[in-house]
């Protein structure tokens, strides 16, 4: 069998970029993925007449070079002129760059990002990437919404061969899941909802500014991501009820820093949550929602029983499930949905799934 080979370009050399480029120097197949980019927004390689990058030293030659990358309007020339078809990976949370996949996708180039924002941004952008034609390039995101876990191909293969979602729920943070699972875990314990954030940034779990995990946008967005897959037209991130953690007083402090330091004054609020959730002998989780029976979208925090799998949910973990006709009991998808190693491997996944296709 003749050996086929496709170009890669990748954007991103952060730790998900680094940790992709090590995984894809390392795969042995009979295609021949062939780095012919790699960019950050300070700089570039280049490929010369198209001839492969060494990729054992790709990161290293970056950091040397004074080549500055290209305009996305250069990138889309270049990439148009290849000899052999293109995939694009964005390992970036760009948002101009995701703003302009359409023009890539329909000049036939391939799309693998774990980048949210072209997909839960607005509804047009979202038709605009899937209304393509036979020579449109194909878009693969699975590292969008649960890093490496199958949530988005499974439900994508539920939709495609005709089956009806009724129900997708879903615990879709990482930093979330920390600390509400240790919030209100069922032992008792002293833990104020302040000493379990400080101690989620301390371990790198949130964003350096945990409010950015906290007000519940980021959930907002894989949950608008599904929902859309499911058949569900939302308009955007901000266009369904999403409960914020983040206290009212607190969403304008100046800094990451003044909020963790004046947090420990609303400590009670989150103590009252978990008191009535423990009256019902139930446990709080931090849950986006596609309802298509009420027709509805939401995301906040949720009361479950003890033998519930959200309730039994430990670490960071992600989880979600999936009911539909064919799944009247759901399906459970759950396991690390964050980090640079399995977000990678999603990523590369794609990247696989794509070369197969052309």
């Amino acid at each position: 069998m003749a050996s086929k080979s496709v170009n890669v370009a990748v954007i991103g050399a952060g730790v998900v970029g680094s940790s992709f480029l090590k995984q894809l120097s390392s795969v042995k197949s009979q295609i021949s993925y062939n780095l012919i980019l790699l960019s950050t927004s300070k700089k570039a390689l280049i490929s010369k007449d198209y001839k492969p990058l060494k990729l054992g030293s790709c990161e290293t030659d970056l950091a040397q070079t004074t080549e500055a990358p290209l305009s996305l309007e250069k990138l889309l020339d270049f990439l148009k002129q290849s000899p052999a078809p293109v995939i694009f990976v964005d390992n970036t949370s760009n948002e101009s760059i995701a703003n302009f996949y359409p023009q890539l996708v329909q000049n036939g180039i391939s799309i693998a990002t774990p980048n949210k924002k072209a997909f839960s941004s607005s509804l047009a952008l979202w038709n605009e990437l899937f209304s393509g034609n036979e020579s449109s390039g194909l878009v693969y995101h699975e590292a969008t919404v649960g890093a490496g876990l199958p949530i988005i191909g499974s439900l994508n293969d539920m939709v495609q061969t005709g089956d009806r979602i009724q129900k997708i729920e879903g615990i879709f943070s990482g930093s979330l899941s920390f600390i509400l699972n240790k919030f209100s875990s069922t032992s008792p314990s002293d833990y104020k909802f302040s000493d379990i954030v400080k101690t989620a940034k301390d371990l790198g779990y949130t964003e350096p500014d945990p409010r950015d995990d906290l007000n519940g946008l980021d959930v907002a967005r894989k949950v608008t991501i599904l929902a859309r897959i499911a058949g569900f037209k939302v308009e955007s991130p901000t266009s369904f009820p999403v409960h914020s953690l983040i206290p009212k007083q607190l969403e304008s402090v100046a800094s990451g820093a003044e909020y963790l330091e004046k947090l420990p004054e609303y400590d009670q609020e989150m103590e009252q949550l978990k008191k009535e959730a423990a009256a019902e002998n139930k446990v709080l989780r931090f849950v986006g929602k596609v309802d298509f029976p009420n027709n509805s979208v939401s995301v906040g925090i949720e009361k479950y029983d003890f033998s519930h799998p959200f309730a039994s949910l430990t670490g960071s973990d992600n989880v979600v499930s999936i009911q539909s006709m064919r799944y009247p009991s759901p399906l459970i998808v759950q396991g690390a949905g964050a980090g640079a190693d399995v977000t990678a491997a999603g990523v590369l996944a794609d990247v696989f799934k794509i070369a197969q296709r052309l």
